[in-house]
């Protein structure tokens, strides 16, 4: 049984989804969000008969906190926490992890990701690509996908993908869109780890930001085309000398009224911001193109 919880993030619907199965071997997490939405976390596992401590399974698709803050909440209570090999490092003691986020959040760290603690490296297990994790009666496989992040997996359980963020963002009829924060941006990994996704031919995709997508060649093709527009378009900026703060608030604009023209309500903008800040996207693709000129 699969269940998608609401995380309601910052008090925004259908932002970040954490994803519970029920196995042999109790409750698996797939994403735990961030710290901040623990007591929406506890919520929604109560609402199937769990409590956090019953949780001793948690996959992470990758450490960013809006997957990962809320794991080391997990792991105080004996769960084994599964991510990629180059997250491990952070989890262990996300001390630099945190302090570079609270240089781009300043004060409001704490109100939007919460605290985040060390795991002890003996609760953490990395799985190399394609290795199969057993947990119960559930087998999942790491799909190691970088391309948003380098330290990024998307976990397939049989013919499911959960896909972080490596499958972009898109919320109930709204466009894909793809979430671009630095420091990892790389186009031409993402478009590869596209590929490992299509390879799978599964049968539905899962997404953190949010939820069940079936209509998947379609989806991913719709993804590519505007990762590659927003890329082009923070590009062609960029090199005419225009800098971050001067680009943001334009982008802002322009992936609005892409929102829009798909009729997404004033209240889907919203939601998408939560899930997808503009501004990240701008530094991020910035950082992308800083690189490719070195």
């Amino acid at each position: 049984m699969l269940h998608i919880l609401d995380l309601n993030f910052q008090g925004i619907d259908h932002a970040i989804a954490s994803f519970l199965i029920e196995s042999s071997a109790g409750p698996i997490l797939i994403e735990t969000g961030p710290h901040s939405t623990f007591e929406s976390m506890k919520a929604q596992l109560a609402k199937h008969g769990y409590r956090p401590e019953d949780v001793k399974h948690v996959l992470l698709t990758h450490i960013h906190f809006d997957h990962a803050g809320a794991a080391w909440a997990f792991a105080a209570h004996g769960a084994k926490i599964y991510l990629h090999p180059f997250g491990k490092i952070h989890m262990e003691d996300p001390t630099k992890l945190y302090n570079s986020a609270k240089m781009i959040y300043g004060d409001e760290m704490e109100r939007l990701w919460g605290a985040m603690e060390k795991i002890p490296a003996d609760q953490l297990y990395t799985p190399n690509h394609l290795e199969e994790v057993e947990i119960g009666d559930r087998i999942f496989s790491a799909l190691h996908s970088p391309g948003h992040a380098k330290h990024h997996i998307a976990w397939q359980l049989d013919d499911i993908l959960f896909t972080g963020d490596v499958a972009g963002v898109k919320i109930e009829n709204g466009p894909v869109v793809p979430p671009c924060p630095p420091p990892d941006i790389h186009l031409e990994d993402w478009n590869q780890s596209l590929d490992i996704l299509m390879e799978r031919k599964a049968k539905a995709l899962y997404l953190t930001h949010y939820g069940k997508v079936t209509a998947i060649g379609d989806h991913i093709h719709d993804l590519r085309n505007i990762l590659n527009d927003w890329a082009h378009w923070v590009k062609d900026k960029w090199e005419s000398g225009l800098n971050a703060d001067e680009i943001t608030p334009q982008f802002s604009t322009y992936t609005a009224n892409q929102l829009k023209e798909f009729g997404v309500s004033e209240h889907g903008v919203k939601q998408y911001e939560a899930a997808n800040p503009s501004w990240m996207s701008v530094a991020g693709l910035i950082r992308y193109w800083k690189k490719k000129a070195q």
